[in-house]
């Protein structure tokens, strides 16, 4: 089971070069397997960052996202309170952005590793890694 962070999310839809061919082949394994995840926040983030124009695409942040599950078959993943709970108990280490904690929670809580460009994330030792 594979979580995808928000950059990779969006990199796998757009195709964009950097995603890494270790990540690419992880993310169509678990696609394969049906075991293709990403967070709720990831929606969130999609739709801010669309807004703040610092993602550029020809649809609304609804379509992009929407498409971007079907193409793949990647299931949501909501917050629950044990996830909020162990996002907040986090060091300083992890991440310090919110969305960040709740998706390392929620890979942590579900077994998961999460495919990520995030140095932070990447060093954790709590953490399984892709990249």
């Amino acid at each position: 089971m594979i979580i995808l962070d928000t950059c990779t999310f969006i990199w796998d839809a757009l195709s964009h070069p950097k995603l890494t061919k270790k990540a690419k082949e992880h993310i169509l394994l678990a696609e394969q397997m049906e075991q293709l995840l990403i967070c709720d926040i990831t929606l969130w983030e999609v739709a801010m960052l669309v807004k703040k124009k610092r993602l550029t695409i020809a649809s609304t942040a609804k379509k992009f996202s929407q498409l971007a599950l079907l193409a793949r078959n990647i299931k949501v993943l909501p917050i629950t309170t044990e996830i909020a709970e162990l996002s907040v108990s986090f060091d300083h280490a992890i991440n310090q952005d919110p969305a960040g904690r709740l998706i390392a929670a929620t890979a942590l809580i579900n077994k998961a590793s999460i495919v990520t460009a995030d140095q932070n994330l990447r060093n954790s030792k709590r953490l399984k890694t892709i990249w």
